[in-house]
């Protein structure tokens, strides 16, 4: 089932992406924040829970990606949404520092972007 039909098959895959991915940063990092005082198995399933939710976003878009994209520049796209993703998580979510090291690994992935996209 395609609920972005309309849209471009770029397009619609990052944006079944991003969703994916703000999924996966909170089952990977939230319990850091959220259940950092109980025990490490509980935090597991949690984010076992939430995890589900990203696959089901994730696979339908990867799907739909590798109608046009090759796997290298599926992958480089979802490194590319992942830090979209995590920085503002990081700094609002989490609150921690903006640090200078994020804009240098934004354009490490843009050089990414350019080789497997050219």
């Amino acid at each position: 089932m395609n609920f972005f039909g309309a849209l471009p098959v770029m397009l619609q895959t990052a944006l079944l992406l991003a969703a994916s991915n703000i999924f996966m940063t909170f089952a990977w990092y939230a319990h850091l924040k959220n259940l950092n005082d109980r025990p490490w198995w509980i935090a597991a399933l949690l984010s076992w829970g939430i995890a589900l939710f990203e696959y089901l976003i994730q696979v339908p878009a990867n799907r739909i990606g590798n109608t046009e994209l090759n796997l290298g520049q599926l992958k480089v796209l979802q490194e590319v949404i992942t830090l979209t993703v995590f920085v503002p998580f990081a700094v609002f979510y989490m609150q921690q520092p903006l640090k200078l090291d994020y804009l240098w690994a934004g354009l490490c992935l843009l050089g990414a972007v350019y080789f497997i996209f050219r």
